[in-house]
């Protein structure tokens, strides 16, 4: 898909160049509302305070109670990265505080569904848990937390979706997303819940003198920062500036070798070195192996891999999912075979594109663990919310599904739209700004679809449907330097909201070859002078390249280092051919 190519026109801030900022990192920096040299600086010490996050120390008062009367704690996780490494840090975290039985449960998600269900609770009552801690799910889990207090089972919702017209009645809730909650980022991902609550407890441990009685070392949470990164990255909420400084100091730790021996295990099989890791590389590379367990098998899988204590056993689990992930991505080419399919068939409007305002799509067979990549696949390729559905039952009479959206359309809320304006088409649904899940009944999902492009539409007045790719503006000729692309590299971290620096410009093409089954390998000659560099380009279109009649091109790209036998060379990582 072409896309329209906005320059940001904003010029660096001089108090970012007088603070020693190279000019085009202060544009950039600029670019992303970053002005003052402080801002650049993520000190852990700069945390936003637990105590201003709602329930963190009830959460902390409930958690100490329970660690000094022995009590049973299970984790209930969710089955994607973020709720993997959510499990992960409650479970590694709550012994290191001293608690003494402290177990987790991450329920097949095509037996059980997503959140504390009322199935789950029954499966978790056979452990005879004394308290339920849910994390990264649970707010939307009414008819769950009731059935565990009817049981006697306590629980604690640990969660960062954003919450419906009624919670659930459990002992505590922590979410900055909760009604009534004033902690100034909206933005924590499930892990960073979990991580604050664990604060909040040591705190309150320390408080009451707990670890001199037990005699154990206060531990430095710290030291779980690389999960709340791969967690936070993979999960791909806004990085503000609190999720920055978290994300910061775990990528920290694994540069300097410091991470648990599951994440560099999968740093291992993704084929990256640690000592050079940045966000992406837990975006792209350690969350989908991550997430393959969840989708494909069970998570309990990825969860093993960051409890693994040595690394022989984390590289087992690692190659593993290594595995699952092969696997998924042929599950997912065959379905992308069959979305492309579908997309023709949909009915063309008037005006734009002849896209509609909202896609839906269902094919009988399609894998439940896929369908919610495959909806940011088809999202992407046609810049339009999209929801893609897979059977629940062997015979379609409910299906589930996943949902993606653009800028300015707030998913969550459509699908709580549509529910208000038909009542019982949707069985239930949750999620946030940019994801969504829902199920409903197979025979509704004709009336679902027409009701969504509606809600769609209404909501989307004021959107733009043009695919839009922002740069930040055109490079020099002495701007493509391999120290450069360094800078720029290690200058983020860079996300969701604090997108990794992009560039425009025009090209003479000097050599072109296709890669792989469908990358183009490419060296541009730099415009007014006789240098070249290498780019690549991910995923082409194979109708349009490899062109060999093409002598210039148009591209936005970024700037990137290629690591090949020990050495380092700049290159542009191609988003866009004109």
């Amino acid at each position: 898909m072409i896309r329209r190519v906005v320059r940001r026109a904003v010029a660096p801030a001089a108090t970012l160049v007088a603070g020693g900022v190279p000019p085009l990192l202060a544009k950039v920096y600029a670019n992303r509302g970053v002005n003052n040299p402080a801002e650049l600086k993520l000190p852990l010490s700069d945390l936003l305070p637990p105590h201003t996050l709602k329930g963190a120390a009830a959460a902390g008062n409930l958690l100490a109670d329970a660690l000094a009367s022995g009590q049973r704690l299970l984790i209930i996780g969710d089955f994607d990265a973020d709720g993997a490494t959510s499990t992960a840090l409650a479970i590694t975290a709550l012994r290191a505080l001293g608690a003494a039985d402290v177990d987790y449960l991450v329920p097949n998600r095509f037996e059980y569904g997503y959140g504390l269900t009322p199935e789950i609770v029954a499966l978790a009552a056979t452990r005879q848990p004394h308290l339920i801690i849910t994390v990264d799910n649970g707010i939307a889990s009414l008819d769950g937390v009731a059935a565990a207090n009817a049981l006697g089972i306590a629980t604690l919702v640990t969660d960062h979706h954003l919450a419906g017209a009624e919670l659930p009645a459990a002992a505590v809730i922590v979410n900055p997303n909760q009604p009534g909650c004033d902690f100034a980022s909206k933005a924590l991902a499930g892990v960073g819940v979990i991580f604050y609550v664990m604060l909040a407890l040591r705190a309150e441990l320390r408080q009451r003198g707990w670890f001199e009685r037990k005699g154990i070392a206060e531990p430095n949470l710290a030291e779980y920062l690389d999960l709340v990164a791969l967690g936070t990255v993979a999960d791909v909420v806004p990085l503000d500036r609190n999720n920055r400084i978290l994300v910061a100091a775990g990528l920290q730790r694994i540069r300097r070798g410091q991470a648990r021996p599951g994440i560099m295990a999968l740093l291992d099989v993704a084929g990256r070195n640690p000592a050079n890791t940045v966000a992406s590389d837990l975006g792209f590379t350690v969350g989908p192996r991550l997430n393959a367990a969840g989708r494909l098998d069970d998570m309990s899988v990825g969860i093993e891999c960051l409890l693994a204590p040595t690394p022989q056993r984390a590289m087992d689990y690692a190659q593993r999912l290594q595995r699952l992930n092969e696997e998924r991505r042929r599950i997912e080419q065959g379905m992308q075979e069959e979305a492309l399919a579908l997309l023709e068939q949909l009915p063309p409007v008037a005006d734009g594109d002849g896209a509609p305002a909202g896609i839906t799509l269902y094919e009988r067979g399609w894998h439940q663990g896929v369908i919610g990549i495959l909806a940011s696949r088809v999202k992407e390729r046609l810049h339009r919310p999209t929801i893609v559905f897979a059977d629940a039952d062997p015979d379609g009479h409910e299906i589930k599904g996943s949902a993606r959206s653009i800028q300015g359309i707030h998913i969550r809320d459509v699908l709580d739209a549509v529910a208000t304006r038909h009542p019982g088409l949707l069985t239930r649904f949750g999620g946030h700004a940019m994801a969504a899940g829902l199920t409903l009944s197979g025979a509704h999902y004709a009336a679902f679809a027409t009701a969504f492009v509606a809600e769609v539409e209404r909501h989307g007045r004021d959107v733009d449907l043009e695919a839009v790719l922002e740069s930040d503006g055109e490079l020099g000729e002495g701007d493509f330097d391999l120290v450069l692309a360094e800078a720029l590299r290690v200058g983020g971290p860079w996300g969701q909201h604090f997108p990794e620096p992009l560039f425009d410009g025009d090209f003479r093409i000097v050599q072109q070859r296709l890669v792989g089954e469908r990358h183009l390998k490419l060296v541009f000659g730099l415009p007014g002078s006789n240098e070249v560099v290498d780019a690549i380009a991910f995923n082409i279109d194979l109708e349009q390249w490899p062109d060999p009649g093409r002598e210039w091109v148009r591209a936005a790209y970024r700037l990137d280092v290629n690591e090949f036998r020990g050495r380092r060379s700049l290159q542009l990582i191609v988003e866009q051919l004109e």
